[in-house]
C-alpha cells in the first residue's frame, strides 16, 4: 500500500494545525535505538550494514528558541560526534553522568564500549569490550545501572541475565533462574531493583542485595505472542507505590500492572492495531515521564500512538489514541510498490511534555510536539 500524493498534501495541511513543532531529518541508515545523552543530545546507531555509524546528534536549536523562533534559522539536526561500530547495533545506552556508551548487536559474544567525546573531539571511539558467558550475544538487551561504579545489566535470555561492572568487567549480580526463555527487555525501577520481561510475557522482579528473583508468569498466557515492556518509575529510588508496567503484545493487548502485585493488572485493554511487518523487535510500549498515565506505542505500523490511560477501566475495549503521528508514512518517498516504512524507536523527551522522537525503516528522524487542543487553545 502506497500514500497518494493527494492524502500526503491533506496530512500536511492538516499538521499545521495539529503540531507545535515537526522537524524531519534523513540519517544514511535506519536506527533502533533513540538514546538520550543530554537534554538537548541524542545517539542514533545503524543495525542493518556490516560497518554501522554511531551518531551523538543536537536537536534541532528551532525546538529551544520559544517566541523568537523567527530569529533562529537552525531547523536540522546537528552531528555532535560520531564513530563506526564494526557490527550492526541493535542495542545502546547511556551510562547517566559519564560520556560511555554501550552498544550489542550482531552475533558477537561481546559488548562494545564507546567514549561518546567531548569538546576536545568530535570522534566516538572504541574503548573496551565486557566478553559475555554466551556463545552468541544475539537480540541481547542492555539497561544502566544506578551505580556509584559505572554497570550494565544485559542478557538474552532469562538464565543468562547480570549486572557487570563496565571498568573491570566484574559480574555483580546474575538472576538466580534456570530459564531459557528470550528476554524482550529490561529496566531499573531504582537503584537496586530491576525487572526482565520475557518474551511470553512473563516479569521477573530482582533485588541486586537478594540473590533470589520473584517470578510472575502470564495467567492467561497465548502461545505465539511476543510481549514487550515499560516501566514508569519516578525518581532514582521509587517506591513500588510510584511504578507501573506496561506489557504490550504483538497482537495488540495490554496489560497494566503495579509493582506492588505484578499477578494482577489493573487494567488490560486491546488496541485497534493492524500489523504491517513481522518483527517483533520493533514493538515499543514507552510511559511518558512527565505526563502521568499517558502511554506510547510503536512497532505495528509506520505510526505512533498516543494514549491517555486514566480513563481506562478495568476491562476497556479499543481506546483510541489522543494522538496518532503519521509522518513517518506520509513524508515517505517510496518506489511504486515498495511497502511503506515502519516505526523502529521512540523516545519522550525527559522534561518536555508532548515532545518525542522517532525513527523508521526508510531511515527518517522525527522530532515532534503535538498540540492538545484543549490546553494549548
Amino acid at each position: 500500500m502506497n500514500i497518494s500524493s493527494d492524502e500526503a498534501d491533506d496530512w500536511f495541511m492538516e499538521s499545521l494545525n495539529t503540531y507545535k513543532d515537526l522537524h524531519v531529518f534523513q540519517l544514511e541508515h535506519p536506527t533502533k535505538v533513540i538514546e538520550w545523552t543530554g537534554d538537548k543530545s541524542i545517539c542514533v546507531a545503524g543495525y542493518n550494514g556490516a560497518r554501522s555509524e554511531i551518531l551523538e546528534l543536537l536537536l534541532p536549536l528551532k525546538l529551544y528558541a520559544g517566541e523568537n523562533q523567527g530569529l533562529c534559522a537552525e531547523r536540522d539536526f546537528k552531528v555532535q560526534h560520531g564513530g563506526f561500530s564494526e557490527e550492526p547495533v541493535e542495542s545502546l545506552i547511556h551510562i547517566p553522568g559519564t560520556r560511555c556508551a554501550v552498544t550489542a548487536g550482531g552475533s558477537s559474544s561481546a559488548l562494545q564500549i564507546w567514549d561518546i567525546g567531548g569538546d576536545d573531539s568530535d570522534v566516538i571511539k572504541k574503548t573496551g569490550v565486557l566478553n559475555l558467558k554466551s556463545p552468541s550475544a544475539e537480540g541481547i538487551k542492555i539497561a544502566a545501572g544506578s551505580r556509584a561504579e559505572p554497570a550494565v545489566l544485559h542478557g538474552s535470555c532469562i538464565s543468562e541475565v547480570q549486572l557487570s561492572e563496565i571498568a573491570s568487567g566484574r559480574v555483580l549480580y546474575t538472576v538466580a533462574k534456570g530459564s531459557s526463555e528470550p528476554v524482550s527487555g529490561l529496566q531499573f525501577a531504582n537503584a537496586y531493583v530491576f525487572l526482565v520481561c520475557a518474551s511470553d510475557g512473563t516479569l521477573l522482579v530482582s533485588d541486586t542485595r537478594d540473590p533470589s528473583a520473584c517470578h510472575y508468569p502470564l495467567r492467561d498466557s497465548k502461545s505465539g505472542l511476543h510481549w514487550s515492556f515499560g516501566l514508569r518509575s519516578d525518581s532514582s529510588q521509587a517506591e513500588p507505590s510510584r511504578c507501573a508496567v506496561a506489557r504490550l503484545s504483538s497482537s495488540g493487548h495490554v496489560l497494566l500492572s503495579d509493582l506492588r502485585d505484578l499477578q494482577r493488572p489493573f487494567c488490560q485493554t486491546q488496541l485497534n492495531v493492524q500489523r504491517s511487518t513481522a518483527k517483533n523487535d520493533l514493538l515499543n510500549v514507552s510511559w511518558a515521564p512527565v505526563l502521568d498515565g499517558w502511554l506510547s506505542v510503536s512497532g505495528f505500523d509506520g505510526k505512533v500512538r498516543i494514549y491517555n490511560t486514566t480513563g481506562w477501566g478495568a476491562e476497556g475495549q479499543s481506546p483510541q489514541p489522543v494522538f496518532t503521528h503519521r509522518g513517518h508514512e506520509m513524508s515517505h518517498e517510496a518506489e511504486h510498490g515498495a511497502a511503506l516504512p515502519v516505526v523502529t524507536a521512540h523516545s519522550w523527551h525527559r522534561s518536555r511534555p508532548r515532545t518525542l522522537l522517532s525513527a523508521a525503516t526508510d531511515g527518517s528522524l522525527h522530532v515532534w510536539d503535538w498540540l492538545d487542543k484543549v490546553t494549548d487553545r
